[in-house]
């Protein structure tokens, strides 16, 4: 008898850790994301601005950046800037898990076009993220004069 109840609590300590192990892995491959160093720099035209933030993910699993919306413009296009410095609109960008987009000048960027209202330093700027599988996220970013330069925004991961 002692044996069968040993062999039982065996069994049911080997499912409780197996079931613990099951659900912090269902946890940790979703993507858990996070918005930084936002903003808009002020823009030179009275018609379109540029955008700029990191993603951070510390989850498990990538997520994809499928739109942008925003409440100083009609449309929010993301663009990549290619090697021969052309900007190109993308449809999406991945975001990796344990990783990072960065958008910043030179790079990938947001293209607000048909602005609402003139942009001016001290102002804020709503952007609304749409992702392929996370929940939306708001983010509010300052409007910063068009000489700004962010500490470490384009820095690449070490």
């Amino acid at each position: 008898m002692k044996r069968i109840a040993a062999a039982l609590a065996v069994l049911v300590l080997a499912a409780i850790t197996v079931s613990a192990c099951s659900s912090s892995t269902g946890a940790a491959a979703k993507p858990q994301l996070a918005v930084t160093g936002a903003y808009v720099p002020q823009p030179p035209l009275q018609d379109m601005a540029a955008g700029y933030f990191t993603i951070t993910n510390t989850g498990g699993a990538s997520d994809k950046l499928v739109g942008v919306s925003s409440d100083a413009a009609t449309d929010v296009s993301m663009h990549i800037t290619t090697a021969s410095e052309q900007m190109q609109q993308v449809s999406s960008w991945t975001i990796p898990a344990g990783g990072k987009l960065v958008l910043g000048t030179g790079g990938n960027h947001l293209m607000l076009m048909g602005l609402e209202r003139k942009l001016t330093a001290g102002q804020t700027v709503t952007f609304v993220l749409h992702f392929a599988s996370s929940p939306t996220i708001t983010v509010s970013a300052p409007v910063e004069p068009a000489d700004y330069q962010p500490m470490a925004m384009n820095m690449p991961m070490g």
